[in-house]
């Protein structure tokens, strides 16, 4: 995720989950968490499902293949790109 420009993750310690930083890509959690969806067919969570606190954050669950892990990740880095780089 943190090869992602606009994606700030810390790794995540006996968990199956990550909550990573989306500010750079100008849109809150449940806005991205929407255009995710609708335009790249992967769901995530918004970070506001956990408080206020994670307004700018998506939570993305990695209980999965590594293959569809992978698809999931370019889809992701396909809508988070264009965003941050408009930003710029």
């Amino acid at each position: 995720l943190n090869a992602i420009p606009g994606i700030t993750c810390i790794q995540p310690h006996a968990a199956f989950y990550v909550f990573p930083e989306i500010t750079a890509t100008g849109l809150d959690g449940a806005e991205l968490a929407d255009r995710l969806l609708n335009e790249a067919g992967v769901c995530v969570l918004a970070g506001t499902a956990f408080g206020q606190v994670g307004r700018n954050h998506i939570r993305i669950s990695y209980a999965n293949s590594r293959a569809n892990l992978t698809e999931a990740l370019a889809r992701i880095r396909g809508i988070v790109e264009p965003l941050v780089a408009a930003r710029s």
